[in-house]
């Protein structure tokens, strides 16, 4: 429970900061070109509101509403989901929307989906800035992953060091690097101290997608105790000591930490006997597990175990390389796109759910600003599609006016509002089913 909470409020923060700048685009810009904007609100505010207030003067009305689906600037004169009919009934007013050149209305619809690229590009620069780059490359994890059963099936194996797509080379473990492994004809790993090729079929993204077991994970290396949980843990009482590296279990070899594990679970409570070396000697204490079949410690991670790689960034080089990252990351995203049309595509579409997966289970502030810079980057990439109801199918509607100089009717308008609008409710209904489903029957 405690988990799903932080998940959810980190979600629910994100997604208010997204959607306050989102509106805050269309907000300031239907104000430069002197348009009246009626409401500006966080959520929905169907029936009622939890707070609202309108300053002394002021044509707007601020509010937070009660369903947090997102949220809504209310610009006068102007076909949106509101669908205030009786305004549009009246004759046009020199501060609404419709009352302005085509120009001016494609700027004010645009500008939420640019503020929040913007604002991802922002949020990868300060994230460079505090914390800078720090990845552990894929050639200095010397004991490999552990891959799915789908990458097995295609002839990997656990314990393979990525070294190319095709004939780049792989530098670290992420994104980036498993578009390029499953996109590419072959992938050359090192296994056994020998590099080997392996052949990846053409639909590789349809298999993954398919199976949903993942790609690799990189938590695989060998069992060094970091620190011991207390001086009473049975790994302290038997006189084990920090930089210990665990090598067996009652004579059996445990090079892995997973290794280490299995075979304590299989005497809980039970005298076992620990093979380690300390300072390049080897050597054995025997201890009794506690009734988790645990001994006490903190094991060492990967990026504690091997080598790692730091940049720093100041405040000016930030910038430059916050925007790469940002422009990168939509790339790869738009590429990501094409196999939203295949039936495996439209099984792993997901909701709320998964959106939420996307944040960790411990609040964690660098990884919190960096899933907050990727959603900034679909919801404007999503934002801009040429659907009515979202931003892209009111641009589509201004594009076709400025070419042909012949204004679609408020009628039609209206019309391809709520057609916008019934697609929408679908596609949240379809995704969010596919979550619930996954849940139930994982």
């Amino acid at each position: 429970m405690e988990t799903f909470l932080i998940k959810a409020l980190q979600l629910i923060l994100s997604l208010s900061i997204l959607v306050l700048i989102h509106e805050f685009g269309h907000f300031i810009f239907a104000r430069i070109y002197k348009v009246r904007v009626e409401k500006f609100y966080l959520f929905f505010d169907p029936w009622f509101s939890l707070f609202k207030f309108k300053p002394k003067n002021s044509d707007t009305e601020y509010g937070i509403g009660w369903l947090p689906l997102g949220g809504y600037c209310k610009i006068a004169g102007m076909i949106d989901e509101s669908m205030d009919k009786e305004q549009m009934a009246q004759p046009p007013k020199p501060y609404e929307f419709r009352s302005k050149p085509a120009g001016q209305r494609l700027m004010i619809m645009i500008a939420g989906v640019l503020f929040n690229f913007l604002l991802a590009l922002f949020i990868y620069a300060m994230v460079l800035y505090v914390w800078g780059d720090t990845y552990l490359p894929l050639k200095n994890m010397k004991a490999g992953m552990y891959y799915s059963q789908t990458f097995k099936n295609v002839g990997f194996k656990d314990g393979d060091i990525l070294l190319k797509a095709d004939n780049i080379q792989l530098d670290r473990f992420g994104e980036e690097s498993f578009r390029a492994v499953v996109n590419a004809k072959t992938v050359t790993v090192k296994r056994d101290s020998m590099e080997t090729v392996i052949a990846i079929p053409t639909d590789m993204m349809q298999r993954v997608m398919r199976d949903r077991k993942g790609f690799a994970d990189p938590f695989r290396f060998p069992m060094v105790i970091r620190k011991l949980s207390d001086k009473n843990a049975p790994a302290a009482l038997a006189g084990l000591q920090p930089k210990d590296s665990i090598v067996s279990v009652n004579g059996v070899n445990t090079p892995l930490f997973d290794d280490v594990a299995k075979a304590l679970s299989q005497h809980k409570g039970a005298d076992v006997t620990i093979g380690f070396y300390r300072h390049g000697m080897a050597q054995s204490v025997v201890l009794r597990t506690d009734t988790a079949g645990k001994m006490g410690v903190y094991a060492m991670m990967p990026n504690e175990l091997y080598q790692t790689v730091t940049y720093r960034y100041d405040i000016l080089t930030s910038i430059p390389q916050g925007i790469v990252v940002g422009v990168k990351t939509l790339k790869g995203y738009v590429s990501d796109m094409k196999y939203v049309f295949t039936k495996e595509g439209a099984s792993s579409l997901g909701g709320f759910g998964t959106i939420g997966g996307l944040f960790p289970a411990q609040w964690d502030w660098k990884t919190f600003w960096e899933r907050t810079a990727f959603l900034s980057i679909i919801l404007a990439f999503m934002n801009i599609l040429p659907i009515p109801a979202l931003d892209g199918g009111h641009v589509m509607f201004l594009m076709f006016e400025v070419i042909t100089r012949r204004k679609p009717s408020d009628k039609f308008l209206e019309y391809a509002q709520v057609a916008g609008m019934c697609i929408l409710f679908a596609l949240l209904l379809y995704a969010n089913a596919n979550d619930i489903l996954r849940y139930f029957f994982k």
